[in-house]
């Protein structure tokens, strides 16, 4: 049963997931529209994503085990392939990876405030966010 549960997930995530980074500049991307493919219906606006969005497809894959195991690396650890020792190592850098992109979000935050209340230029700002996208 747990071993259908996990294809039907890997299914469904197996599906395009939107990329939250431009392909361009690499900064964050909004979401703009949503389109419903059943009957068509099609709304714009600006809609919010969380960081977790922003994870790798890796990184988002691993974090459902996780949960789906009830946060336990002994029960993944039973489940799948992979010891304790790499499964909390894996745990390890997914919780790095997230922090840094709090980190990237304060940061950027900060530059567009400072944009905001007139502190420094258009250009600066576009700088500061540049050096930020490409650290």
């Amino acid at each position: 049963m747990t071993l259908l549960i996990y294809m039907l997930i890997f299914m469904i995530m197996a599906k395009k997931l939107l990329s939250t980074s431009c392909p361009c500049c690499g900064l964050s991307m909004q979401t703009a529209a949503m389109t419903c493919t059943t009957c068509g219906v099609k709304i714009e606006g600006d809609f919010s994503t969380t960081l977790f969005d922003r994870l790798s497809l890796e990184n988002q894959r691993f974090l459902e085990q996780y949960l789906l195991a009830g946060f336990s690396i002994k029960t993944m650890e039973e489940n799948g392939s992979l010891g304790y020792a790499a499964i909390r190592s894996r745990l390890d850098r997914l919780i790095a990876n997230y922090e840094t992109l709090r980190k990237m979000d304060a940061q950027k935050k900060a530059v567009l405030e400072q944009l905001r209340n007139g502190q420094i230029s258009v250009a600066e700002a576009k700088e500061k966010l540049e050096k930020l996208a490409g650290e």
